[in-house]
């Protein structure tokens, strides 16, 4: 009997596919070399359920076949991801702290900035600015930094993924949903901390805003 089988990842889910191959049990029997040692089943039950059963009845074709080791293939994968998984969640977990500072730091240093300017908010309102323009001009001094600051730290993630490659399986390094979302998400955050402060202001009577220390 001769076939093609689909790749198998055999010593690895992250190791490259090598070939195998696959013996008929009755042809294993006349290889001194090599045996049998795993018996996989198939079945559309509950897998933890039916281990009895199968314990049971491999003992009743030879009682003195030992039986090591029992489990499902979900459990199996789960293994052998296992330190994968736990050194992503880490740094997911490090990650996330690093993009809520992020986020906070740019709010916080735009919406300082922000303040700083009331008093000339308030100048230009009383000289006939429209709100608008105040808008516009807090936008154009706030958030060039921010845009300049997003383009640098897309470039350095794009360099810095080959140290990431190596934990990943599945996904590209160069995730395109993570790069677009993460620059989205700090712009947002910069136009708050732009937008809200320079509203209140624009909302202040000019008399008060020259006052504003």
């Amino acid at each position: 009997m001769v076939g093609i089988v689909k790749d198998v990842r055999q010593m690895g889910m992250d190791l490259p596919v090598s070939p195998e191959m696959y013996f008929p049990y009755r042809q294993i029997k006349s290889l001194a070399w090599f045996g049998p040692r795993d018996l996989v089943i198939r079945t559309s039950l509950e897998p933890r359920n039916i281990i009895e059963a199968v314990r049971a009845q491999i003992h009743a074709t030879d009682p003195v076949q030992p039986i090591s080791n029992s489990a499902t293939l979900s459990e199996l994968l789960a293994e052998e991801t296992r330190p994968r998984w736990v050194g992503m969640v880490l740094v997911a977990i490090f990650a996330g702290l690093a993009l809520l500072l992020a986020s906070l730091g740019i709010y916080g240093v735009l919406s300082y900035f922000v303040t700083q300017q009331t008093a000339e908010i308030g100048i230009r309102l009383a000289l006939g600015a429209q709100g608008r323009d105040i808008l516009n001009m807090i936008l154009l001094k706030g958030m060039r930094w921010v845009v300049c600051g997003v383009a640098i730290g897309l470039f350095a993630a794009w360099a810095l993924t080959k140290l990431m490659a190596s934990l990943l399986f599945g996904v590209s390094a160069t995730d395109p949903i993570t790069f677009a979302t993460v620059p989205f998400l700090l712009i947002g955050v910069a136009l708050a901390g732009c937008l809200i402060p320079a509203w209140r202001a624009i909302k202040v009577d000019p008399i008060i805003a020259l006052r504003y220390e």
